[in-house]
């Protein structure tokens, strides 16, 4: 009996090959999530269109005067309208790099 017919121990169970790095990394499963061009080109237009939600308004005024109390209050107002931490911190970050592109447009 060989070591790898043992179902115990360090080299346990049925001997396979592993699958290559190149194949592994073309599975479909993996592009899952990605922000395709299509779809990011619709949700322009729809900002452009319809806007900022009134607490997305708020969150900008607070993160424009800048501190960390008013970020901390940006971010609870996220948090209440979100549900959850993190996608407070998303939608903050988000909010910030739109205040930062009105000031370098201004």
């Amino acid at each position: 009996m060989s070591a790898e017919t043992i179902a115990i121990g360090l080299k346990k169970g049925y001997i396979v090959s592993k699958i290559e790095k190149s194949i592994k990394k073309e599975r479909p499963v993996l592009r899952k999530g990605t922000l395709g061009q299509r779809v990011a080109f619709v949700r322009e237009v729809i900002r452009e269109v319809a806007g900022w939600a009134p607490y997305e308004r708020r969150m900008i005024e607070l993160l424009k005067v800048g501190g960390a109390s008013e970020e901390r209050k940006a971010m609870k107002i996220a948090k209440k309208r979100l549900g959850t931490h993190k996608r407070a911190k998303g939608k903050k970050e988000e909010m910030k790099k739109v205040v930062m592109a009105m000031k370098r447009k201004a």
